[in-house]
């Protein structure tokens, strides 16, 4: 017999993951404490997440997001909602506490950058690379330019800030960005 995933399961263990990020932060969180508070045994979390980092991981996913860019025809409208959204993800939720020791977990295993890279990273730059396209196919920015590097640039400066809390995280940040990008990208 097949057992189907229960997603309640699923449900109580983020939500008492993001809890315990919140009351005790990313170093003493750890699969014991989310498993007692969310009545939930050890195994079966262990099933779903072979480690805090890779739980972290999926909180981190949905309290973020991963398609955040809409594609209305308003490129720069477009590209400041998807910017405004990792602002928002860092500044107002657990996240942006836990960014730092995430980034650290990340860059000693490689396993696990790879899992964030694929479930968070690559789906948000996927989403933005495409409403660069369409604005591309409409002339509304020039077409050749070097688009892992346009996708680095519009999302650098909120990470950099979120690590280093050393100024402010608000949409105009995410303006300053899109602005800085989009004058790179005018057509010749």
């Amino acid at each position: 017999m097949v057992r189907t995933r229960d997603d309640r399961i699923d449900d109580a263990v983020i939500a008492a993951a993001l809890e315990l990020l919140a009351e005790k932060g990313y170093a003493e969180l750890s699969i014991g404490s989310v498993a007692s508070r969310a009545g939930i045994h050890r195994p079966a979390i262990y099933r779903r997440w072979p480690s805090k980092r890779h739980l972290v991981v999926d909180v981190v996913v949905g309290q973020i997001g991963i398609h955040p860019t809409p594609d209305t025809g308003d490129l720069r409208a477009d590209l400041i909602a998807g910017i405004t959204t990792v602002v928002v993800g860092l500044r107002d939720t657990v996240v942006g506490s836990v960014l730092p020791a995430l980034v650290a977990d990340l860059a000693a295993d490689p396993e696990l950058a790879s899992t964030f890279r694929e479930s968070f990273f690559e789906p948000r730059r996927n989403s933005t690379a495409a409403v660069l396209e369409s604005a591309r196919v409409r002339g509304e920015i020039r077409g050749d330019f070097d688009l892992g590097f346009v996708l680095d640039a519009l999302a650098a400066p909120v990470y950099y800030r979120a690590l280093f809390r050393h100024l402010p995280l608000d949409v105009h940040l995410a303006e300053q960005a899109v602005d800085t990008v989009l004058l790179t990208l005018a057509p010749r």
